[in-house]
């Protein structure tokens, strides 16, 4: 079997088997590595390349913000749950003003918000397990 193969048969082992928690946790690492190469983007010399790999990784990063969006359950939330809407609405216009004059600082904005939620969580289903034990 192919190194690929094995890569993509544990990534999908992994989504199967993760608690909610953890999808939700899987969905801000994917975003900050879709940002990350993003903002590497704007290294590329060739205009075609560079504007493609920020596209590409900004529009993936706007699909993650729209997946939390709908995981959050506004009725039972209350306002955290409205917050945590906005918020995201927030970030996903930061990444289309950044894709439509590809500016990096919508960018860096946006990865710096979610790379506090991304380790809040974290810490919030680490003490959950501990909790559990």
């Amino acid at each position: 079997m192919q190194l690929t193969q094995l890569a993509k048969s544990y990534k999908s082992v992994a989504v199967t088997t993760a608690t909610p928690g953890q999808l939700i946790l899987m969905l801000y690492d994917g975003a900050l590595r879709f940002l990350a190469t993003a903002s590497h983007g704007f290294q590329i010399e060739c205009l075609n390349q560079r504007n493609e790999q920020i596209h590409n990784n900004l529009v993936k990063t706007q699909n993650i913000l729209r997946e939390l969006q709908l995981s959050l359950n506004l009725k039972v939330g209350g306002e955290f749950a409205q917050n945590m809407y906005a918020l995201y609405d927030f970030m996903h216009d930061q990444l289309r003003r950044a894709n439509l004059s590809k500016e990096p600082e919508p960018i860096a904005t946006v990865e710096r918000l979610l790379r506090e939620i991304r380790d809040a969580w974290a810490q919030m289903l680490n003490q959950s397990s501990e909790y559990a034990a």
